[in-house]
This record gives C-alpha cells, sequence and structure tokens, in this order.
C-alpha cells in the first residue's frame, strides 16, 4: 500500500527470498523479454488483461448488501488501533483497523496506481499518488515492481510537502498481501513493511448465532446470503531515520508524524469506502 505499507507465512515460499534478489533476477527476465521483443521488429507487445482471484459477482453483491444497510442502519467507522514499538533504533508501528466493504475492494483501492481511494475531502488532495512505475516480475497473482510514490506530509499544520518514495514493492492478488522495501526514502535509513487484508464476518453472531464461519461461503449458507463482509486492514511498518535524525528531539517529530501521516491514509481509506457504500455498486456483470 504504498507507503504501508517482517513478513509471515502468507506468501508463497518463492516470495520468502529477499526484495533485493527478486529484483536483481527480475531485472535479468526483463532484459530478455526486451531482447526477444526487437527480434520482432519492435512490434509494441500486446497488453495482456491482469487475471481476476475473486468472483467478480459476488463483490458486487456484498456491495449491494452493504449499500441497503448504509441506508437503514449506517456503518460506524471504529478508530485505527496503533501501537508503536522500538528495537534496537528501529521503530515497528502495527496499525489494525477495520472498514465497511468487501476485502477483495479494499485491495483494490490499496494497489491502484493512482492512489485516488487516499483522497482528502476537507483539503481535496489525494495523500498518496504514484509517479512512475516499472514490472520486475509477474508470477501469476505475484507482482514485483519499481515503483516512485508521494506522501503529503504536514509540518505542525502550517504547511505540507510530497515525501518521495522509492520503493521495491510485492504484491499477491490472490492472498491480499503486499510487501514493500525502500530503495531510497528521504531521511530514511530502514524503511520498510508489510500490509494484509483479512474478511470480517460482521453479522455472524446476529445471523449465523453459534456457528462461527471459517471461509466466505460457509458464512454465505449460514447467513442465508444476508451477511454482509467486512475487511480488517493489518500493516506492519519499520523505520529507523539517519543520524541526527535518530537521535531526540528529530526522532520524536519523525515518529510521531509518520504515525499521523499513516492514520490520515487510512481515514481517508474509510472516507472511500463510506461513500461506495453511500453511493451504491455498480451493474452485476453479464452472464458469460
Amino acid at each position: 500500500m504504498g507507503v504501508f505499507p517482517g513478513f509471515g507465512s502468507w506468501i508463497s515460499k518463492n516470495s520468502q527470498q529477499p526484495l533485493k534478489a527478486e529484483a536483481k533476477g527480475s531485472e535479468n527476465v526483463e532484459s530478455k523479454s526486451v531482447s526477444e521483443k526487437d527480434t520482432k521488429n519492435n512490434a509494441p507487445a500486446k497488453k495482456k488483461k491482469k487475471k481476476e482471484y475473486y468472483d467478480e459477482k459476488e463483490k458486487i453483491r456484498q456491495e449491494k448488501l452493504w449499500h441497503e444497510e448504509e441506508e437503514k442502519h449506517p456503518w460506524q467507522n471504529p478508530p485505527p488501533k496503533v501501537k508503536v514499538t522500538t528495537k534496537k533504533g528501529v521503530y515497528h508501528m502495527n496499525l489494525e483497523i477495520t472498514l465497511g466493504a468487501p476485502p477483495e475492494l479494499i485491495y483494490l483501492w490499496l494497489i491502484h496506481p493512482h492512489g485516488s481511494s487516499f483522497l482528502d475531502e476537507k483539503k481535496w488532495r489525494d495523500l498518496m499518488i504514484t509517479k512512475s512505475k516499472k514490472v520486475l516480475m509477474e508470477d501469476g497473482p505475484r507482482e514485483v515492481f519499481k515503483v516512485e510514490r508521494s506522501v503529503v506530509y504536514d509540518f505542525f499544520s502550517l504547511t505540507s510537502v510530497r515525501i518521495p518514495l522509492h520503493l521495491i514493492v510485492e504484491e499477491n492478488r490472490k492472498d491480499l498481501t503486499g510487501k514493500y522495501k525502500k530503495e531510497k526514502v528521504m531521511l530514511m535509513k530502514v524503511f520498510e513493511g508489510n500490509y494484509k487484508v483479512e474478511p470480517l464476518y460482521v453479522d455472524q453472531e446476529r445471523l449465523c448465532k453459534n456457528r462461527l464461519p471459517k471461509s466466505p461461503e460457509e458464512y454465505r449458507k449460514c447467513s442465508g446470503g444476508q451477511g454482509k463482509i467486512g475487511s480488517k486492514l493489518t500493516i506492519n511498518q519499520y523505520f529507523e531515520p539517519y543520524p541526527p535524525f535518530n537521535l531526540p528531539p528529530f526522532s520524536w517529530y519523525i515518529r510521531g508524524n509518520t504515525v499521523k501521516t499513516s492514520k490520515n491514509l487510512l481515514y481517508a481509506l474509510q472516507n472511500t469506502a463510506k461513500s461506495v457504500r453511500m453511493a451504491g455498486p455498480l451493474e452485476e456483470p453479464p452472464n458469460r
């Protein structure tokens, strides 16, 4: 997610290699593909449509359920939970937030290249935008790429600047996970993290009673197809400023503003979910 932005076993074994090693190997693959294009008189390659790893009709059905419920009983956004710890000079910021929208939709917003899901409605500005992206490797749902993004950073509520982030990012559209590591981030010696989106069966106690569903299929069955699926977004961010910015009072300010910037992005994501719930879903795609 961009700024979200230690990784667990939620990625396949191939993805457990260091990102730098993957990127190096991926660049070799990319160079080979360029050579192959040259042998075909520089004919432009056809842009392949990415395979979707979710049920589009089910996503739209969930959006309808959320829209109908929003008109009757508006969803109340809980504030994000934030915990910051320090080990050997490296800050670990753990964030958790609940969102009133299905996981597939939340993930699509997180990986959207233009960052339009992170709109600051008060000042009408995109809090995070993507300036450039270069794919290094693509393997089914996994994609590794270099990206330059910028994030709005407010200074004492007086002015704001866009901080550039040059990152190596890996996304897994099937597992709804992502991870990233810096190539270059201003003032930061360490800047890396991961995120994942998980389903929340928000109506399970009311509609499923004592049956706790373990999958969307079980939830749909026990709720009679009327149970809404929300999302739990978990983010782990690790960062350490370069000297002398790793020492007080600089480190205190950087830590506080990093937390504030991340929370602003999450609030913007919640507002996007609210706008979608109020607007209603798109039409269902035709049968194929």
